[in-house]
């Protein structure tokens, strides 16, 4: 146990960027706790949980990784850095090793999101143009925030971020909840992660789990202190 309060690092998921973290940082430093929110390059397993290490390592003290969709999924991998004293899944994949988001969606009925994912190309140094996903505008109420109100979820709609097709496939090089502790938070009206993979994967890594009835994918957003409440039960547990 470290003497000291861990930082909480806050990484985003696809389709949205730091900025969706804005109401758990506000509820995370009236406390006086250490967070930052880096971006999340959204370009691939491996390299993203590369960058969210990197940002991790170089904190002075412990960590605590929070990881809300598929940030879940780096924070799994990135989670082995040695400063890393425990993980948070915010409505996220946890995965195991050797395990893919799409092997692991597709042990469960698939959300509304899969068949609202809109193709974009973008430009690969020396090769050919690789694919990245965004969810279509008129369904990203409805999939990724419907407890969000109307005029806010128009805007995150117009700054979601994409994310590489690829990452569905590329499989994670390690489980940092088989030897860390963990906590989850299932969505529970999730359109866009079924809130049965969320359930599975937080059974499954042991994780101390939260179950919020009517919150959507959206949820850090839409109740920032629920989400805060289970951080900072993570930052004590670990303190």
């Amino acid at each position: 146990m470290s003497t000291s309060t861990p930082t909480v690092v806050l990484v985003h998921g696809a389709f949205a960027d730091a900025a969706s973290w804005s109401g758990v940082i506000e509820e995370l430093q009236s406390d006086g706790i250490p967070v930052i929110a880096p971006p999340n390059p959204l370009r691939g397993l491996a390299a993203d949980a590369a960058y969210v290490a990197s940002v991790a390592a170089q904190i002075d003290g412990p960590v605590v990784l929070v990881g809300h969709s598929y940030g879940g999924a780096l924070i799994t991998v990135a989670g082995v850095t040695e400063n890393v004293v425990g993980l948070v899944y915010v409505a996220a994949y946890a995965l195991e090793e050797g395990e893919s988001l799409g092997e692991l969606q597709g042990r469960f009925p698939l959300s509304s999101l899969v068949s609202n994912l809109k193709q974009w190309t973008y430009p690969v140094a020396g090769g050919d143009p690789a694919v990245e996903v965004t969810i279509a505008e008129e369904a990203f109420p409805s999939v990724f925030a419907a407890d969000v109100p109307a005029e806010v979820t128009k805007v995150l709609a117009a700054a979601q971020r994409p994310l590489a097709a690829a990452a569905f496939e590329e499989k994670a090089s390690a489980a940092a909840w088989r030897t860390k502790p963990s906590w989850a938070l299932v969505a529970g009206a999730d359109s866009a992660i079924n809130p049965e993979v969320e359930r599975f994967g937080a059974q499954r890594a042991g994780a101390t789990i939260v179950e919020i009835e009517g919150a959507s994918h959206a949820v850090a957003v839409s109740q920032p202190k629920a989400v805060a409440d289970l951080i900072r039960e993570a930052v004590r547990a670990t303190s």
